[in-house]
């Protein structure tokens, strides 16, 4: 094989062993002394090449110059390590570099250039409390974490396991279509009358969500998986649980809004059955022909534990069929007049909800942020997590809500 330059011969052998390149420079000399017709200049050419591959290879063995090339002047290393592209929080290095920060691990290259580039991102701002040190750290979870503590949380059960996702700035208005009529058949020629879309719209505030967790320094000898475990269990017990919670029972003051609280319930869209007693199965069968058209295909309904087995369970027809059918084959918990039964504990004992809870949203616009303190709890021995979630909870549209709820006493 024939080279040109000297960098060409260079590039060429510079992963090959010493060994080989040993080899092949003995060759060249055979192949000069023995061979008059031998091409010098290339061969020559080759040599250098592989001079200066032996040389680069002997200097990254000892680390002095790794990845140097002596020919052109350029780091392959420096070549090859930019800043990551597209979502950072999504990399392997940004988690990497995430949990090895709180666990106070050191990072490598890669990672470090990857968390200062999302630290850039996040433009966090300290606040100057007592615990503002140089020991600090606050950077927003990964996307994989985030995506999995959502996923544990939906699959916790109740309103938030049904209820849409959002992550859009606070403050932002958003258009919310609402169902529109059916097509038309249409005549050949005729002329199509247009129908103006209806359309609602939603604006998500933001509200601080804190959680403190406080773990033993020994916490540094854990490994990111079973730390990224831990993480995932306290912050969908407390922080999703909060949210969850909201979704129900948020009065809208310093909180997200729930359904219960956030909607105007009047004659129109709610009524009460006897106090002490239970519903009957005509109250069902009122609620689903109260519920507007449009919204009855993604409905369900949503109860507490002890409404569905206290007041529901033992409903039947005028043929003594029950109301309600368990399905225990499929992920639903079962189905009353065909519509799903969703349990969430935080709903009041006696109160039924059906509704589309397509159109009921949380909103978690920057995902959350966690940060570390060793100073706070200095004297125990402990180091201090605090995780802080902007979030918002909201019913979207008021009309797709039904309630049928227990008379006071």
């Amino acid at each position: 094989m024939k080279f040109k330059t000297v960098a060409e011969a260079f590039n060429h052998y510079r992963n090959h062993s010493i060994a080989d390149l040993e080899k092949r420079a003995a060759e060249i000399g055979q192949l000069v002394d023995s061979d008059p017709n031998a091409d010098i200049a290339s061969l020559n050419i080759e040599l250098d090449g592989l001079k200066e591959a032996k040389a680069n290879i002997e200097q990254r063995s000892t680390g002095a110059g790794a990845g140097f090339n002596p020919i052109t002047g350029m780091n392959f290393q420096q070549q090859t390590q930019r800043d990551p592209e597209g979502d950072v929080f999504a990399t392997d290095e940004y988690r990497s570099a995430f949990f090895k920060t709180l666990l106070g691990q050191k990072l490598n290259e890669g990672e470090s250039r990857t968390y200062k580039r999302a630290m850039e991102l996040v433009g966090t701002e300290r606040r100057a409390d007592a615990f503002n040190t140089t020991t600090d750290s606050a950077a927003v979870l990964p996307t994989t974490t985030l995506n999995e503590i959502i996923s544990k949380a939906r699959k916790m059960g109740g309103l938030i396991s049904v209820c849409r996702n959002f992550n859009i700035p606070t403050n932002l208005r958003v258009p919310i279509g609402t169902p529109t009529s059916k097509a038309a058949w249409h005549v050949e020629g005729a002329d199509v009358e247009s129908e103006k879309a209806t359309t609602a719209y939603v604006s998500f505030a933001g509200y601080e969500l804190l959680k403190i967790m406080s773990m033993s320094a020994t916490v540094r000898r854990m490994s990111i998986t079973a730390f990224e475990a831990y993480i995932i269990d306290e912050l969908s017990n407390s922080v999703m649980e909060a949210i969850a919670d909201s979704l129900v029972n948020g009065t809208g003051s310093g909180q997200g809004t729930g359904v219960l609280s956030g909607i105007t319930w009047n004659a129109s869209n709610s009524f009460t059955y006897a106090n002490g007693q239970i519903p009957k199965y005509t109250d069902f069968t009122k609620m689903m022909g109260m519920l507007k058209r449009g919204y009855g295909a993604g409905a369900r309904f949503a109860m507490s534990n002890a409404t569905l087995y206290n007041n529901v369970y033992s409903i039947v027809d005028a043929n003594g069929r029950p109301i309600f059918i368990s399905d225990p084959k499929n992920e639903e918990i079962g189905y009353i007049l065909g519509k799903p039964v969703t349990i969430d504990d935080n709903i009041e004992d006696g109160t039924i909800v059906l509704g589309n809870f397509n159109y009921m949203g949380y909103n978690i616009p920057q995902g959350i942020l966690i940060e570390v303190s060793r100073e706070s709890s200095f004297k125990n021995g402990l180091i201090d997590y605090r995780a802080l979630a902007i979030a918002d909870t909201k019913p979207l549209i008021d009309e797709a809500f039904i309630k049928l709820s227990e008379s006071a006493a």
